[in-house]
Protein backbone atom coordinates (compact mmCIF):
# COMPACT_ATOMS: atom_id res chain seq x y z
CA UNK A 1 0.00 0.00 0.00
CA UNK A 2 1.09 3.73 -0.93
CA UNK A 3 2.70 5.62 2.22
CA UNK A 4 -0.11 8.49 1.19
CA UNK A 5 -2.50 9.69 -1.35
CA UNK A 6 -1.75 13.22 -3.40
CA UNK A 7 -5.23 13.75 -4.53
CA UNK A 8 -4.65 16.23 -7.14
CA UNK A 9 -1.80 16.71 -9.16
CA UNK A 10 -1.58 20.51 -8.53
CA UNK A 11 -1.99 19.78 -4.40
CA UNK A 12 1.07 20.44 -2.25
CA UNK A 13 0.40 18.47 0.30
CA UNK A 14 -0.40 14.70 0.57
CA UNK A 15 -2.67 12.41 3.03
CA UNK A 16 -1.21 9.95 5.27
CA UNK A 17 -2.95 6.32 4.50
CA UNK A 18 -1.11 4.91 7.61
CA UNK A 19 1.00 6.10 10.39
CA UNK A 20 3.98 6.41 9.02
CA UNK A 21 7.35 7.20 10.79
CA UNK A 22 10.33 9.68 10.39
CA UNK A 23 12.63 8.50 7.62
CA UNK A 24 9.98 7.33 5.97
CA UNK A 25 9.47 8.06 2.18
CA UNK A 26 6.21 10.00 1.22
CA UNK A 27 6.80 8.46 -2.24
CA UNK A 28 9.08 6.59 -4.43
CA UNK A 29 10.38 9.95 -5.94
CA UNK A 30 10.54 11.30 -2.16
CA UNK A 31 10.64 13.60 0.02
CA UNK A 32 11.90 11.35 3.21
CA UNK A 33 9.70 12.54 6.41
CA UNK A 34 11.08 14.50 8.70
CA UNK A 35 8.77 13.67 11.90
CA UNK A 36 5.95 11.25 12.29
CA UNK A 37 2.88 11.74 10.72
CA UNK A 38 -0.54 9.98 12.08
CA UNK A 39 -2.87 8.12 10.05
CA UNK A 40 -5.07 10.39 8.15
CA UNK A 41 -3.15 13.97 8.42
CA UNK A 42 -1.64 15.87 6.42
CA UNK A 43 2.87 16.30 4.79
CA UNK A 44 3.65 18.98 2.91
CA UNK A 45 5.09 17.23 -0.72
CA UNK A 46 7.24 20.64 -1.69
CA UNK A 47 8.77 23.46 0.12
CA UNK A 48 5.61 25.62 1.05
CA UNK A 49 6.82 29.46 2.17
CA UNK A 50 4.81 31.45 4.89
CA UNK A 51 1.63 32.99 3.10
CA UNK A 52 2.05 30.70 0.47
CA UNK A 53 -1.40 28.43 -0.48
CA UNK A 54 -1.78 25.21 0.26
CA UNK A 55 -3.54 23.11 -2.28
CA UNK A 56 -5.62 20.19 -1.70
CA UNK A 57 -8.00 18.32 -4.71
CA UNK A 58 -6.32 21.18 -7.00
CA UNK A 59 -8.01 24.11 -4.38
CA UNK A 60 -6.97 26.66 -2.51
CA UNK A 61 -7.59 25.22 1.30
CA UNK A 62 -5.33 27.20 3.41
CA UNK A 63 -2.81 29.52 3.83
CA UNK A 64 0.78 28.36 5.54
CA UNK A 65 1.50 30.48 8.78
CA UNK A 66 5.23 29.77 8.18
CA UNK A 67 7.65 28.26 6.03
CA UNK A 68 7.18 24.03 5.91
CA UNK A 69 10.00 22.03 4.24
CA UNK A 70 8.98 19.19 1.56
CA UNK A 71 8.48 15.81 3.89
CA UNK A 72 7.41 18.05 6.79
CA UNK A 73 3.59 17.36 8.62
CA UNK A 74 1.23 19.67 8.57
CA UNK A 75 -0.18 20.63 11.67
CA UNK A 76 -3.61 22.76 12.38
CA UNK A 77 -1.45 25.74 14.29
CA UNK A 78 0.63 25.62 10.16
CA UNK A 79 -2.55 27.04 8.56
CA UNK A 80 -5.28 29.56 8.36
CA UNK A 81 -8.49 29.82 5.84
CA UNK A 82 -8.15 30.94 2.59
CA UNK A 83 -10.66 30.03 -0.35
CA UNK A 84 -10.14 31.06 -3.93
CA UNK A 85 -11.76 34.07 -5.28
CA UNK A 86 -15.40 32.98 -7.02
CA UNK A 87 -16.74 34.32 -10.34
CA UNK A 88 -19.73 33.63 -12.67
CA UNK A 89 -18.89 32.71 -16.23
CA UNK A 90 -21.45 31.72 -18.81
CA UNK A 91 -23.20 28.55 -18.00
CA UNK A 92 -21.78 25.34 -19.63
CA UNK A 93 -21.60 22.40 -17.47
CA UNK A 94 -21.62 19.37 -19.16
CA UNK A 95 -23.00 16.12 -17.79
CA UNK A 96 -20.94 13.08 -16.93
CA UNK A 97 -20.84 10.09 -18.77
CA UNK A 98 -22.44 7.31 -16.76
CA UNK A 99 -23.36 4.72 -19.78
CA UNK A 100 -20.76 2.73 -18.43
CA UNK A 101 -21.57 2.50 -14.90
CA UNK A 102 -25.09 2.44 -15.88
CA UNK A 103 -25.13 -0.76 -17.54
CA UNK A 104 -25.10 -3.29 -15.03
CA UNK A 105 -28.41 -1.36 -13.73
CA UNK A 106 -30.56 -1.43 -16.95
CA UNK A 107 -34.00 -2.44 -15.90
CA UNK A 108 -33.67 -2.57 -11.76
CA UNK A 109 -35.90 -0.88 -10.30
CA UNK A 110 -37.15 -0.81 -6.47
CA UNK A 111 -40.07 -1.88 -4.81
CA UNK A 112 -42.00 1.02 -3.41
CA UNK A 113 -45.39 2.73 -2.55
CA UNK A 114 -46.20 4.97 -5.39
CA UNK A 115 -48.74 8.21 -4.47
CA UNK A 116 -51.55 9.85 -5.72
CA UNK A 117 -48.99 12.42 -7.50
CA UNK A 118 -46.78 10.63 -8.97
CA UNK A 119 -43.83 10.08 -6.29
CA UNK A 120 -42.95 6.72 -5.06
CA UNK A 121 -42.08 6.39 -1.41
CA UNK A 122 -39.59 3.87 0.33
CA UNK A 123 -41.42 3.69 3.55
CA UNK A 124 -45.09 3.99 4.26
CA UNK A 125 -44.71 6.04 7.83
CA UNK A 126 -47.48 7.59 10.05
CA UNK A 127 -46.43 10.85 11.50
CA UNK A 128 -47.81 12.30 14.55
CA UNK A 129 -46.72 15.44 15.09
CA UNK A 130 -46.76 18.76 17.61
CA UNK A 131 -47.23 22.00 16.78
CA UNK A 132 -45.40 23.55 19.04
CA UNK A 133 -43.18 22.03 21.87
CA UNK A 134 -45.43 22.40 24.49
CA UNK A 135 -47.58 19.46 23.24
CA UNK A 136 -44.39 17.36 23.05
CA UNK A 137 -45.35 15.08 25.93
CA UNK A 138 -48.92 14.46 24.89
CA UNK A 139 -47.57 13.94 21.43
CA UNK A 140 -45.56 11.38 22.30
CA UNK A 141 -48.13 9.87 24.67
CA UNK A 142 -50.48 9.40 21.83
CA UNK A 143 -47.46 7.66 19.82
CA UNK A 144 -46.47 5.35 22.71
CA UNK A 145 -50.07 3.62 23.00
CA UNK A 146 -50.16 3.09 19.17
CA UNK A 147 -46.30 2.24 18.49
CA UNK A 148 -46.40 -0.21 21.64
CA UNK A 149 -50.02 -1.88 20.70
CA UNK A 150 -49.47 -1.78 17.50
CA UNK A 151 -46.09 -3.49 17.04
CA UNK A 152 -43.35 -0.85 16.18
CA UNK A 153 -41.47 -0.09 20.08
CA UNK A 154 -38.46 -1.10 18.94
CA UNK A 155 -35.97 -0.60 22.15
CA UNK A 156 -33.18 -2.38 24.03
CA UNK A 157 -33.88 -4.66 27.03
CA UNK A 158 -31.30 -6.63 29.16
CA UNK A 159 -32.01 -9.75 31.23
CA UNK A 160 -30.90 -8.00 34.67
CA UNK A 161 -32.23 -11.43 36.80
CA UNK A 162 -28.53 -13.22 37.70
CA UNK A 163 -27.80 -9.37 38.76
CA UNK A 164 -30.95 -9.13 41.39
CA UNK A 165 -30.62 -12.71 42.47
CA UNK A 166 -27.38 -12.27 43.55
CA UNK A 167 -27.56 -8.59 44.85
CA UNK A 168 -30.45 -10.21 47.14
CA UNK A 169 -28.30 -13.30 48.46
CA UNK A 170 -24.89 -10.99 49.06
CA UNK A 171 -23.36 -11.78 46.04
CA UNK A 172 -20.31 -10.11 44.99
CA UNK A 173 -21.69 -8.34 42.07
CA UNK A 174 -18.98 -5.94 41.48
CA UNK A 175 -16.79 -8.91 40.42
CA UNK A 176 -18.99 -10.36 37.41
CA UNK A 177 -21.31 -8.97 34.45
CA UNK A 178 -24.33 -9.14 35.44
CA UNK A 179 -26.36 -8.52 32.55
CA UNK A 180 -26.88 -11.57 30.50
CA UNK A 181 -27.91 -11.00 27.09
CA UNK A 182 -28.46 -7.08 25.88
CA UNK A 183 -31.19 -7.33 22.34
CA UNK A 184 -33.65 -5.67 20.44
CA UNK A 185 -36.70 -6.54 21.12
CA UNK A 186 -40.10 -6.02 19.03
CA UNK A 187 -43.52 -7.37 18.12
CA UNK A 188 -45.51 -8.45 15.15
CA UNK A 189 -46.97 -5.41 13.40
CA UNK A 190 -50.38 -5.25 13.23
CA UNK A 191 -50.48 -2.86 9.78
CA UNK A 192 -48.34 -5.04 8.23
CA UNK A 193 -47.76 -2.34 5.26
CA UNK A 194 -47.18 0.52 7.45
CA UNK A 195 -43.86 0.77 8.01
CA UNK A 196 -43.83 3.14 11.44
CA UNK A 197 -45.41 5.52 13.37
CA UNK A 198 -42.99 8.65 14.17
CA UNK A 199 -43.08 11.28 16.49
CA UNK A 200 -41.45 14.84 15.31
CA UNK A 201 -40.35 15.94 18.46
CA UNK A 202 -39.13 19.26 18.92
CA UNK A 203 -38.16 22.64 20.27
CA UNK A 204 -40.00 24.83 17.69
CA UNK A 205 -43.75 26.49 17.11
CA UNK A 206 -43.62 29.14 19.15
CA UNK A 207 -40.98 31.76 21.11
CA UNK A 208 -38.96 32.98 17.61
CA UNK A 209 -39.97 35.11 14.78
CA UNK A 210 -43.42 34.67 12.53
CA UNK A 211 -40.46 33.96 9.78
CA UNK A 212 -38.99 31.32 11.39
CA UNK A 213 -42.70 30.10 12.10
CA UNK A 214 -43.53 29.87 8.77
CA UNK A 215 -40.29 27.92 7.70
CA UNK A 216 -41.37 25.67 9.95
CA UNK A 217 -44.84 24.80 8.88
CA UNK A 218 -42.97 24.63 5.58
CA UNK A 219 -40.77 22.59 6.95
CA UNK A 220 -43.69 20.12 8.13
CA UNK A 221 -45.67 20.38 5.62
CA UNK A 222 -42.87 18.86 3.37
CA UNK A 223 -42.87 15.87 5.63
CA UNK A 224 -46.87 15.24 5.29
CA UNK A 225 -46.64 15.61 1.66
CA UNK A 226 -43.59 13.55 1.33
CA UNK A 227 -43.76 10.25 -0.76
CA UNK A 228 -42.37 8.01 2.57
CA UNK A 229 -45.87 9.85 4.76
CA UNK A 230 -48.44 7.40 4.65
CA UNK A 231 -50.03 10.09 6.60
CA UNK A 232 -50.46 12.67 9.73
CA UNK A 233 -51.99 13.43 13.08
CA UNK A 234 -51.22 17.08 14.12
CA UNK A 235 -51.44 18.25 17.87
CA UNK A 236 -51.78 22.02 18.88
CA UNK A 237 -51.90 23.73 21.56
CA UNK A 238 -53.85 26.63 20.23
CA UNK A 239 -51.84 29.97 21.08
CA UNK A 240 -48.68 29.26 19.92
CA UNK A 241 -46.88 31.27 16.39
CA UNK A 242 -47.59 28.08 14.73
CA UNK A 243 -50.92 27.95 13.90
CA UNK A 244 -53.27 25.31 12.30
CA UNK A 245 -53.90 27.48 9.16
CA UNK A 246 -50.24 28.30 8.62
CA UNK A 247 -49.41 25.01 8.13
CA UNK A 248 -52.87 24.04 5.91
CA UNK A 249 -51.67 26.95 3.89
CA UNK A 250 -48.02 25.72 3.87
CA UNK A 251 -49.96 22.12 2.80
CA UNK A 252 -51.63 24.21 0.08
CA UNK A 253 -48.99 26.09 -1.26
CA UNK A 254 -46.69 22.71 -1.51
CA UNK A 255 -49.27 19.85 -2.46
CA UNK A 256 -52.50 21.47 -3.70
CA UNK A 257 -54.37 17.68 -4.50
CA UNK A 258 -52.75 16.14 -1.39
CA UNK A 259 -54.59 12.71 -0.86
CA UNK A 260 -53.58 11.55 2.69
CA UNK A 261 -55.10 11.37 5.86
CA UNK A 262 -54.98 14.57 7.84
CA UNK A 263 -56.23 14.60 11.53
CA UNK A 264 -55.53 18.06 13.78
CA UNK A 265 -56.27 17.77 17.06
CA UNK A 266 -56.32 21.44 19.89
CA UNK A 267 -55.58 20.95 23.42
CA UNK A 268 -57.38 24.32 24.16
CA UNK A 269 -60.23 23.63 22.18
CA UNK A 270 -60.58 19.81 23.61
CA UNK A 271 -59.62 20.95 27.10
CA UNK A 272 -59.28 17.75 29.15
CA UNK A 273 -55.67 16.10 28.35
CA UNK A 274 -57.64 12.68 28.32
CA UNK A 275 -60.01 14.05 25.45
CA UNK A 276 -56.95 14.86 23.25
CA UNK A 277 -55.19 11.33 23.91
CA UNK A 278 -58.73 9.61 22.99
CA UNK A 279 -59.70 11.53 19.73
CA UNK A 280 -56.35 11.62 18.94
CA UNK A 281 -55.90 7.87 18.86
CA UNK A 282 -59.23 7.16 17.36
CA UNK A 283 -58.56 9.22 14.64
CA UNK A 284 -54.90 8.18 13.97
CA UNK A 285 -56.25 4.36 14.14
CA UNK A 286 -58.90 5.06 11.42
CA UNK A 287 -55.89 6.38 9.70
CA UNK A 288 -53.80 3.51 9.91
CA UNK A 289 -56.88 1.61 8.36
CA UNK A 290 -56.31 3.46 5.02
CA UNK A 291 -52.71 3.98 4.80
CA UNK A 292 -52.19 -0.29 5.28
CA UNK A 293 -53.89 -0.44 2.00
CA UNK A 294 -50.77 0.76 0.58
CA UNK A 295 -48.58 -1.41 -1.04
CA UNK A 296 -44.80 -1.47 -2.31
CA UNK A 297 -44.83 -2.14 -6.02
CA UNK A 298 -41.86 -1.81 -8.54
CA UNK A 299 -40.89 1.79 -9.64
CA UNK A 300 -37.92 3.13 -11.98
CA UNK A 301 -34.54 4.47 -10.42
CA UNK A 302 -35.82 7.68 -11.52
CA UNK A 303 -37.73 7.59 -8.50
CA UNK A 304 -35.74 8.45 -6.05
CA UNK A 305 -34.39 11.31 -4.64
CA UNK A 306 -31.49 10.73 -2.75
CA UNK A 307 -30.10 13.31 0.37
CA UNK A 308 -26.38 13.74 0.33
CA UNK A 309 -24.69 14.09 3.80
CA UNK A 310 -21.70 13.97 6.05
CA UNK A 311 -21.10 13.81 9.79
CA UNK A 312 -18.13 13.43 11.82
CA UNK A 313 -16.35 13.47 9.13
CA UNK A 314 -12.13 12.81 9.09
CA UNK A 315 -9.16 12.71 6.81
CA UNK A 316 -10.37 9.75 5.03
CA UNK A 317 -13.88 11.45 4.40
CA UNK A 318 -13.27 13.32 1.31
CA UNK A 319 -11.33 10.82 -0.43
CA UNK A 320 -13.21 7.12 0.35
CA UNK A 321 -16.91 7.79 1.27
CA UNK A 322 -17.45 11.26 -0.25
CA UNK A 323 -16.28 10.49 -4.12
CA UNK A 324 -18.01 7.02 -3.51
CA UNK A 325 -21.39 8.79 -2.64
CA UNK A 326 -20.97 11.67 -5.57
CA UNK A 327 -20.41 8.58 -8.22
CA UNK A 328 -23.92 6.74 -6.84
CA UNK A 329 -25.54 10.65 -7.59
CA UNK A 330 -24.07 10.92 -10.86
CA UNK A 331 -25.14 7.10 -11.56
CA UNK A 332 -28.50 8.14 -10.35
CA UNK A 333 -29.05 11.20 -12.06
CA UNK A 334 -27.66 9.75 -15.27
CA UNK A 335 -30.89 7.50 -14.47
CA UNK A 336 -33.23 10.18 -14.30
CA UNK A 337 -33.23 10.35 -10.80
CA UNK A 338 -32.42 13.63 -8.16
CA UNK A 339 -30.30 14.06 -5.47
CA UNK A 340 -29.86 16.99 -2.87
CA UNK A 341 -26.73 18.34 -1.59
CA UNK A 342 -26.79 20.80 1.28
CA UNK A 343 -24.90 21.98 4.33
CA UNK A 344 -23.61 25.00 2.83
CA UNK A 345 -21.07 26.12 5.43
CA UNK A 346 -19.23 22.91 4.10
CA UNK A 347 -19.45 24.33 0.68
CA UNK A 348 -16.81 27.34 1.40
CA UNK A 349 -14.46 27.13 -0.72
CA UNK A 350 -15.62 24.76 -3.10
CA UNK A 351 -17.65 27.35 -4.69
CA UNK A 352 -16.23 28.25 -8.25
CA UNK A 353 -16.54 24.68 -9.39
CA UNK A 354 -19.78 24.67 -7.85
CA UNK A 355 -20.94 27.93 -9.87
CA UNK A 356 -19.11 26.34 -13.12
CA UNK A 357 -21.41 23.37 -13.00
CA UNK A 358 -25.18 25.29 -12.76
CA UNK A 359 -26.90 25.00 -15.52
CA UNK A 360 -28.55 28.79 -15.87
CA UNK A 361 -26.21 31.49 -14.58
CA UNK A 362 -29.38 32.77 -12.34
CA UNK A 363 -28.59 29.77 -10.70
CA UNK A 364 -24.75 30.84 -9.87
CA UNK A 365 -26.10 34.17 -8.78
CA UNK A 366 -28.76 32.45 -6.42
CA UNK A 367 -26.25 30.06 -4.91
CA UNK A 368 -23.40 32.93 -4.01
CA UNK A 369 -26.07 35.07 -2.73
CA UNK A 370 -27.39 32.37 0.08
CA UNK A 371 -23.74 31.71 0.88
CA UNK A 372 -22.76 35.10 1.39
CA UNK A 373 -26.28 36.26 3.44
CA UNK A 374 -25.03 32.96 5.28
CA UNK A 375 -21.42 33.70 5.90
CA UNK A 376 -22.46 37.54 7.26
CA UNK A 377 -25.11 35.62 9.62
CA UNK A 378 -22.69 33.56 11.03
CA UNK A 379 -19.93 36.53 11.26
CA UNK A 380 -22.25 39.09 12.71
CA UNK A 381 -22.78 36.31 15.56
CA UNK A 382 -18.95 35.91 16.58
CA UNK A 383 -17.98 32.98 14.32
CA UNK A 384 -17.85 32.74 10.34
CA UNK A 385 -17.67 29.43 8.26
CA UNK A 386 -13.67 29.16 9.32
CA UNK A 387 -15.50 27.69 12.14
CA UNK A 388 -16.94 24.78 10.70
CA UNK A 389 -14.31 22.22 11.52
CA UNK A 390 -15.38 20.47 14.78
CA UNK A 391 -12.84 19.49 17.46
CA UNK A 392 -13.10 15.76 16.20
CA UNK A 393 -12.41 16.85 12.33
CA UNK A 394 -9.34 18.61 13.12
CA UNK A 395 -8.08 16.02 15.41
CA UNK A 396 -8.13 13.31 12.70
CA UNK A 397 -6.75 15.22 9.78
CA UNK A 398 -9.59 18.25 8.56
CA UNK A 399 -7.34 21.61 9.75
CA UNK A 400 -9.16 24.27 7.75
CA UNK A 401 -12.65 25.03 6.62
CA UNK A 402 -11.74 25.10 3.31
CA UNK A 403 -9.85 21.46 3.96
CA UNK A 404 -13.21 19.97 4.72
CA UNK A 405 -15.48 22.18 2.46
CA UNK A 406 -13.18 20.54 -0.27
CA UNK A 407 -13.84 17.42 0.79
CA UNK A 408 -17.21 17.36 1.68
CA UNK A 409 -18.18 19.17 -1.98
CA UNK A 410 -17.12 15.28 -3.37
CA UNK A 411 -20.58 13.82 -2.30
CA UNK A 412 -22.25 15.91 -5.13
CA UNK A 413 -20.47 14.27 -7.96
CA UNK A 414 -19.58 15.81 -11.51
CA UNK A 415 -23.36 16.38 -12.69
CA UNK A 416 -24.58 19.84 -13.38
CA UNK A 417 -26.80 21.88 -10.72
CA UNK A 418 -30.56 22.18 -11.96
CA UNK A 419 -31.12 23.98 -9.28
CA UNK A 420 -30.57 26.50 -6.13
CA UNK A 421 -32.97 25.74 -3.53
CA UNK A 422 -33.69 27.78 0.45
CA UNK A 423 -34.35 26.13 3.31
CA UNK A 424 -37.68 24.22 3.32
CA UNK A 425 -37.60 24.82 -0.87
CA UNK A 426 -38.70 21.65 -2.25
CA UNK A 427 -36.61 19.84 -5.43
CA UNK A 428 -38.90 19.72 -8.32
CA UNK A 429 -35.71 19.19 -10.91
CA UNK A 430 -34.44 16.34 -11.61
CA UNK A 431 -30.64 16.05 -11.41
CA UNK A 432 -28.24 17.72 -8.91
CA UNK A 433 -29.94 20.12 -6.44
CA UNK A 434 -28.53 22.23 -3.88
CA UNK A 435 -30.63 23.19 -0.72
CA UNK A 436 -29.30 25.39 2.04
CA UNK A 437 -28.98 24.07 5.32
CA UNK A 438 -26.54 24.42 8.33
CA UNK A 439 -23.36 22.13 8.34
CA UNK A 440 -25.04 20.39 12.08
CA UNK A 441 -25.88 17.03 11.00
CA UNK A 442 -29.15 16.16 12.43
CA UNK A 443 -30.55 19.42 11.22
CA UNK A 444 -29.36 18.97 7.34
CA UNK A 445 -30.57 15.73 7.64
CA UNK A 446 -33.93 16.57 8.73
CA UNK A 447 -33.94 19.69 6.18
CA UNK A 448 -32.95 17.29 2.99
CA UNK A 449 -35.85 14.57 4.10
CA UNK A 450 -38.11 17.64 4.23
CA UNK A 451 -37.36 18.68 0.81
CA UNK A 452 -37.89 15.39 -0.51
CA UNK A 453 -35.32 12.98 0.00
CA UNK A 454 -36.65 9.56 -0.04
CA UNK A 455 -33.25 7.78 0.98
CA UNK A 456 -30.26 9.87 2.87
CA UNK A 457 -26.92 8.46 1.83
CA UNK A 458 -24.66 9.67 5.32
CA UNK A 459 -21.06 9.65 4.91
CA UNK A 460 -18.94 9.49 8.67
CA UNK A 461 -15.35 8.90 9.38
CA UNK A 462 -15.43 8.99 13.25
CA UNK A 463 -19.02 7.47 13.30
CA UNK A 464 -22.53 8.61 14.27
CA UNK A 465 -25.95 7.06 14.82
CA UNK A 466 -27.76 9.73 13.32
CA UNK A 467 -30.67 8.74 11.99
CA UNK A 468 -34.60 10.02 10.34
CA UNK A 469 -37.81 9.26 11.29
CA UNK A 470 -39.13 9.41 7.72
CA UNK A 471 -36.62 8.22 5.49
CA UNK A 472 -33.70 5.98 5.96
CA UNK A 473 -29.76 7.42 6.46
CA UNK A 474 -27.26 4.61 5.08
CA UNK A 475 -24.39 5.54 7.08
CA UNK A 476 -21.40 4.78 5.03
CA UNK A 477 -17.79 4.99 6.71
CA UNK A 478 -14.94 6.43 5.48
CA UNK A 479 -12.46 3.95 6.74
CA UNK A 480 -12.57 0.61 7.74
CA UNK A 481 -11.67 0.70 11.45
CA UNK A 482 -14.79 2.55 12.19
CA UNK A 483 -17.12 0.38 10.30
CA UNK A 484 -15.66 -2.76 11.98
CA UNK A 485 -15.65 -0.98 15.63
CA UNK A 486 -19.00 0.74 15.32
CA UNK A 487 -20.89 -2.36 13.29
CA UNK A 488 -24.34 -1.19 14.76
CA UNK A 489 -24.27 1.96 13.31
CA UNK A 490 -22.41 1.46 9.91
CA UNK A 491 -24.34 0.36 7.35
CA UNK A 492 -21.08 0.55 4.30
CA UNK A 493 -17.66 0.61 4.04
CA UNK A 494 -15.89 2.16 1.78
CA UNK A 495 -12.47 2.42 3.59
CA UNK A 496 -11.52 -0.15 0.66
CA UNK A 497 -11.08 2.70 -2.02
CA UNK A 498 -7.65 4.06 0.08
CA UNK A 499 -6.38 1.06 1.60
CA UNK A 500 -6.78 -1.86 -0.86
CA UNK A 501 -6.81 0.22 -3.78
CA UNK A 502 -10.54 -1.03 -4.25
CA UNK A 503 -11.95 1.03 -7.35
CA UNK A 504 -14.34 4.08 -6.78
CA UNK A 505 -16.71 2.74 -9.22
CA UNK A 506 -17.33 -0.82 -8.06
CA UNK A 507 -17.96 0.55 -4.11
CA UNK A 508 -19.99 2.73 -5.90
CA UNK A 509 -21.99 0.45 -7.57
CA UNK A 510 -22.44 -2.36 -4.74
CA UNK A 511 -23.67 1.25 -2.70
CA UNK A 512 -26.04 1.74 -5.71
CA UNK A 513 -27.55 -1.52 -4.78
CA UNK A 514 -27.56 -1.31 -1.72
CA UNK A 515 -29.72 1.93 -1.81
CA UNK A 516 -32.19 -0.19 -3.71
CA UNK A 517 -32.32 -3.07 -1.30
CA UNK A 518 -33.07 -0.41 1.13
CA UNK A 519 -35.55 1.70 -0.73
CA UNK A 520 -37.49 -1.03 -1.77
CA UNK A 521 -37.55 -2.29 2.18
CA UNK A 522 -35.46 -5.33 1.86
CA UNK A 523 -33.02 -4.25 4.28
CA UNK A 524 -33.02 -2.13 7.34
CA UNK A 525 -30.56 0.66 8.07
CA UNK A 526 -28.97 0.51 11.12
CA UNK A 527 -30.48 3.53 12.53
CA UNK A 528 -33.58 2.70 10.99
CA UNK A 529 -33.79 -0.64 12.94
CA UNK A 530 -32.91 0.89 16.13
CA UNK A 531 -35.37 3.66 16.12
CA UNK A 532 -32.49 6.61 15.63
CA UNK A 533 -35.54 9.49 14.40
CA UNK A 534 -33.64 12.39 14.69
CA UNK A 535 -35.48 15.50 13.79
CA UNK A 536 -33.86 19.63 14.79
CA UNK A 537 -35.65 22.40 12.84
CA UNK A 538 -33.11 25.01 11.96
CA UNK A 539 -34.01 28.30 13.08
CA UNK A 540 -32.77 30.85 11.20
CA UNK A 541 -33.57 34.08 13.62
CA UNK A 542 -33.48 34.60 17.66
CA UNK A 543 -36.16 33.81 20.05
CA UNK A 544 -38.33 36.34 21.11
Amino acid sequence: MKPTLQINPNDNVAVALRDLDAGELVSPEGPALSAPVSFKHKVALADIAKGEKVVMYGVSVGEALRSLKAGEPVAYEDLKQLTDKTVVRPANPVSPDMSGQLADFEGVTFDGYHRADGKVGTSNVWLIIPLVFCVNKKSSEIGDILIEQLGYAKRYKADLANFIDAYKNGGDVEAGEPVADFHLSGQEKVFKNVDGIKILTHDAGCGGTRADAKRFCDLLAGYIAHPNTAGATIISLGCQNAQIPMIKESLAEQAPELDKPIYFHEQQQLGSEKELVRQAVASTLKGLVRADKAVREPAPLSKLTLGLECGGSDGFSGITANPTMGLVSDMLVGAGGTSILGEFPELGGAEQDIVDRCVKEDLAHGFLKLMEDYRQKAEASGSGFDCNPSPGNIKDGLLTGAMKSAGAAQKGGRSPITDVLDYTGIAKEAGLNLLCTPGNDVESTTALVGSGANVVLFSTGLGTPTGNPLAPVIKISSNSNTAQRMRDVIDFDAGPVATEGVPLETKAKELLRLVVEVASGRHDTKSWASGQDDFIVWKHDVSL
